[in-house]
């Protein structure tokens, strides 16, 4: 990735944060991607706690949810207490691909990943929070994201929110999950 740095990048999005958010490009979607290389995963991941500390001392409260604590609190829903075990087991057992396909249908259909991010942003106020999707590396390769922001919108969740997305940019708008996939062109958020 060329152009500003990763730091760089945090205290423009910080600067469409506070103190007016202006992340949407469509005022009805209070929705934006921060791109990210996921080799910069852990610098990430101190740049997002220093964000929020200084969004909260200006009292932006933010709400960060976790999309692998979410994917593996699906799993363990659907599988059971030892939802994890059975998921390592049948990655042994049955393969790969099946497991991947088992994980997609629970977070998809059975334990829809969107429903319960939304829920977890129902009770905040989009006058007053901010929220942050962290972890979406680890739904590589069993859930898109792509869908995950149009999603929220159909639920109604009007909170500020800014997806981190470990991938790549290809062309304007193309957003190469971890840098593996064939882009999605279809995110209506702004890129950071």
């Amino acid at each position: 990735m060329f152009g500003p740095s990763l730091h760089q990048r945090i205290e423009r999005l910080e600067a469409d944060l506070y103190p007016q958010v202006r992340i949407n490009d469509y005022h009805d979607r209070p929705f934006a991607v921060f791109l990210y290389h996921p080799q910069q995963e852990f610098d990430l991941r101190v740049e997002i706690h220093l964000l929020r500390t200084r969004l909260e001392n200006k009292g932006k409260p933010v709400r960060i949810v976790c999309l692998t604590g979410l994917m593996w609190e699906c799993i363990e829903l659907a599988l059971g207490s030892d939802g994890m075990e059975a998921f390592f087991e049948a990655e042994r057992s049955v393969g790969v691909e099946a497991a991947i396909q088992t994980v997609h249908q629970i977070l998809t259909q059975e334990r829809p990943l969107d429903k319960l991010v939304a829920e977890r942003l129902s009770a905040l106020d989009p006058n007053h929070h901010i929220a942050f999707l962290t972890g979406a590396q680890a739904l590589f390769p069993v859930y898109r994201t792509s869908s995950l922001l149009d999603r929220l919108f159909h639920a109604g969740v009007k909170v500020p929110t800014i997806l981190f997305y470990p991938g790549e940019l290809e062309g304007v708008t193309g957003l190469k999950f971890m840098g593996v996939l064939e882009p999605e062109h279809n995110y209506r958020a702004r890129i950071y």
